[in-house]
């Protein structure tokens, strides 16, 4: 007896075993319990008015003795009228197109395969959209089975957010909705219930245990080299979560070639170490041990010898080299195909998972609950023809314009945030120069020679920088979510894709902000020696940050580096190491007991409306890293291709162990997501050519070897001494002259700049090569970017959004449907005029077949 309570509290069925549990609704009697007591009551009558069947366990029964649960059953009188209702897609045919996926050498995919049940826990059907007059058209072996649990979940749903929780008698018909009875108090929790727990099956044979399944062969790490059962996962959790992993699955596989050639363009740089001629003649005692160098700062820094680079300079070679080029038009390609194979893909998904015809109608139709309540007055809606809410003009102008100001004013703060950390850069560097004369590093054997004033100030600030990010993200988060909620949204749809607008934005310019400094205004805006530009104006002493003779793309790189992989690892660290183990330890303590399948997945955390927006965020500002800047760093893919295969697992583990089972829902795409890629994708192109151009020194070396060279050879030596100008120290301002003439008076200084020497009639002005390097910049940005943008576009223009396979299954699912509901219509007008012929005593008559209708030309 005790064996047949536990089997009943650990199933997803009724107490009689038969009626399966589609939704459960808990609630906590409280101060205010009458008023909520009446919601309740009213609320569950009307639910069962609309043919749901409910039972409800009472709090003594639950392990704390204070919750109450309400399960919900949909009968299949309920499921069908919806279904018709929602237009739901259901099998009437087994396919008959042949599957074709046999490729050579197919057994090099075995250790990677899964079990076809777990990959294809469904046959493949064509499908039409239920019509529940002709149920018996439709493929219906057991009217039980016929609706999957997620289907059923997301009906179950759709009548309780439209269910009324007052009297019919009652004026005010927009008391409605589970979602306002969650606000308000009167429920504590909604949720479908999971079919088992995630380590164990279920001691109920009828249930599936698909959750176990998801957990055993997608959510452990050690799956982490096994391809995603997809289709398993849609049909558990829906297509939106569905397609969210498909998505990110794709976006691996995809990274794994970038970071191929990234890790081969890093490898180029380090065999051709040797072969780096500058760096040598920095690192030459005859020649960078010779070079007096102007000092970086005014007052605390001093002269310095060009040999002190040295370090910094060999590391500089291993991204700054011709593979550099080679890869930053390679991944403007990239992106291109990723976005052009993924249209692929999801078009193959929308046809597999019958997301062809569908259209966010009912989401854009319903009006949220917020909506309703905040907007008072009320006009026709011309599609539904009923009175509905809606924010007069004036109200909407005035909302959307305090949201504009909040949103510039919340990123002039970011600015402010990047401003301060290049202030704190400014003024550092001068103490650090002045600390590391006489540190202790320096007399360090490895790291000692590595531990520069500039490298120390370009760590430290890289990690503030990136402090300051992660605060302000939690910052921006509920900024961003209450202008959201100020502009009152209309639908779902509508709030989502503005959330995602404000939050990507407020992301992209606290993330990439430091990283566009580095790279496209350190060091540009510098002047020379005696005519310094200064930060804030002469006054606050902060001079603009020079580069290093080497160039400014290894501190570009050190900063992507700091950011991108700290962001990753605190992401990972956030997801994995410090979830709600509350609810998983407490169904872990209690295997024998009964802890009911409901009280297990009530302890769970919620997985909200937003639940893969942060998702998405977090892999598009990653999308971004390696885009954007990966000029600058060709082992960015690599990094990201390591935490990805990391994220899907984390991902999977979290919504299969730690998360109630949420509500299925349809998505056809990923969204507004989709054209955030595509213009992160163009953005690229443009970033990466001018990082070739003005952040590394790829142009000017080329420019010297083929038009400066003194010998007239192609090699590089001489450079150095060409691309640094000279300066007559005795030209410094008295002060500087006072505080540095004890230093090389004899010499003069040297700085990293195209001027003529003091001592020509236009000593001090650009020369002639450098007009001559901007020249060759402009004109390599205008190649690339043209040479780039035609092979996206031609490539673009080669791959079909929607494979030719996959077009023919439409066409003729759609000749199908119309083919088979013609016999189907013809049969069922011969049967019932049969009838009325056996009926009537009058002469028989001969009634002709009726002949098909011609199929659509566009079906053919």
């Amino acid at each position: 007896f005790q064996n047949e309570i536990f089997i009943y509290k650990d199933s997803v069925f009724f107490r009689d075993g038969r009626r399966r549990v589609d939704f459960v609704l808990s609630y906590v009697d409280d101060k205010d319990g009458e008023r909520k007591q009446e919601r309740r009551k009213v609320y569950e009558a009307n639910l069962e008015n609309v043919g749901l069947e409910l039972e409800t366990e009472d709090k003594s029964e639950s392990e704390d003795g204070k919750t109450s649960f309400v399960k919900i059953h949909a009968p299949w009188e309920v499921l069908a009228t919806y279904a018709d209702v929602l237009k739901i897609k259901v099998p009437f045919k087994v396919n008959d197109i042949p599957d074709n996926k046999d490729t050579p050498m197919n057994w090099l995919s075995t250790p990677f395969r899964l079990p076809d049940h777990i990959m294809h826990p469904e046959p493949d059907y064509f499908t039409a959209p239920f019509n529940k007059s002709k149920s018996d058209f439709f493929l219906i072996d057991n009217q039980e089975t016929f609706f999957p649990p997620s289907t059923r979940n997301r009906i179950v749903y759709y009548i309780l957010s439209r269910c009324s929780y007052l009297k019919d008698e009652c004026p005010d018909k927009d008391k409605k909705g589970i979602k306002r009875l969650l606000n308000n108090g009167t429920y504590t929790a909604a949720f479908p219930l999971h079919d088992s727990r995630y380590w164990t099956r279920s001691r109920d044979p009828n249930c599936e245990s698909e959750r176990y399944n998801l957990y055993k062969h997608w959510a452990r790490f050690f799956c982490f080299f096994k391809e995603q059962p997809l289709d398993l996962v849609r049909k558990y959790y829906g297509e939106k979560i569905g397609i969210y992993f498909a998505w990110l699955g794709f976006y691996t596989e995809m990274l794994f070639f970038a970071a191929v050639v990234g890790t081969i363009c890093f490898i180029y740089g380090f065999l051709t170490y040797d072969d780096n001629q500058w760096s040598k003649e920095i690192c030459s005692e005859a020649i960078g041990g010779n070079i007096v160098m102007c000092p970086l700062c005014d007052k605390k820094c001093g002269y310095w010898k060009l040999i002190t680079t040295c370090n910094s300079s060999w590391q500089s070679h291993l991204f700054d080299n011709v593979a550099t080029v080679f890869f930053a038009i390679f991944m403007g390609i990239w992106v291109t195909l990723f976005l052009e194979f993924w249209k692929r893909r999801q078009a193959r998904l929308e046809y597999e998972w019958d997301l062809v015809d569908f259209e966010e109608e009912q989401q854009q139709l319903q009006l949220r609950p917020e909506y309703e309540t905040k907007c008072s007055k009320r006009k026709l809606n011309r599609i539904t023809q009923e009175m509905e809410p809606y924010l007069p003009i004036t109200s909407k102008c005035a909302r959307l314009c305090l949201s504009g100001a909040t949103v510039l004013f919340w990123i002039s703060l970011i600015i402010a945030c990047i401003i301060g950390v290049i202030a704190y850069r400014l003024a550092v560097y001068a103490a650090f120069a002045s600390i590391m004369k006489d540190s202790p590093t320096a007399h360090l054997q490895v790291v000692g020679p590595l531990i520069t004033p500039q490298l120390a100030t370009s760590v430290t600030a890289s990690c503030i920088n990136f402090v300051i990010i992660m605060i302000l993200n939690l910052m921006y988060e509920k900024v961003a979510i209450w202008i959201t909620d100020m502009e009152i949204p209309k639908t779902h749809l509508e709030y989502e894709n503005k959330l995602t607008v404000k939050m990507f934005l407020f992301q992209f310019v606290n993330y990439y902000s430091s990283c566009f400094y580095v790279a496209f205004f350190k060091g540009k805006f510098v002047g020379y020696p005696g005519n310094y530009i200064y930060m804030f104006g002469e006054w606050s002493k902060l001079r603009n940050e020079e580069c290093d003779p080497g160039g400014c793309l290894i501190e570009l790189t050190t900063q992507l580096v700091i950011v991108m992989t700290g962001k990753q690892v605190w992401g990972n660290i956030q997801e994995a190491l410090v979830p709600n183990w509350w609810g998983s330890r407490k169904a872990r303590s209690h295997p024998e007991s009964l802890y009911s399948r409901w009280e297990q997945d009530y302890d769970l955390q919620v997985f909200g409306q937003l639940g893969l927006f942060q998702e998405y965020l977090e892999m598009v500002i990653q999308f971004g890293f390696i885009t954007l800047f990966v000029a600058s760093f060709p082992l960015a893919p690599l990094l990201a291709l390591f935490n990805n295969i990391i994220e899907v697992r984390v991902d999977s583990w979290k919504l299969t162990t730690q998360f109630r089972r949420p509500v299925a829902a349809k998505a056809h795409s990923i969204g507004a997501w989709q054209e955030i890629l595509n213009g992160m994708a163009i953005l690229s192109v443009v970033t990466n050519a001018f990082i070739v151009a003005f952040t590394s020194d790829m142009i000017p070396r080329l420019v010297y070897m083929y038009a400066y060279q003194p010998d007239g050879e192609m090699n590089m030596k001489g450079y150095i001494n060409n691309s640094l100008s000279v300066f007559n120290i005795s030209e410094f301002p008295e002060t500087l002259w006072i505080y540095f003439r004890c230093f090389f008076v004899l010499f003069p200084c040297r700085y990293r700049d195209y001027r003529y020497p003091p001592g020509h009639q236009k000593q001090y002005t650009h020369t002639m090569q450098f007009w001559h390097i901007l020249a060759a910049k402009l004109a390599f940005i205008i190649i690339m970017e043209h040479v780039v943008f035609l092979v996206k576009f031609f490539v673009a223009w080669m791959i079909p959004d929607v494979p030719s396979d996959v077009r023919a299954r439409i066409k003729r699912e759609r000749y199908l449907v119309q083919e088979y509901l013609h016999d189907y219509e013809v049969e069922r007008l011969k049967n019932q005029l049969s009838q009325n012929a056996n009926d009537c005593t009058c002469a028989p008559m001969i009634y002709p077949s009726l002949p098909k209708h011609e199929v659509l030309s566009e079906c053919l």
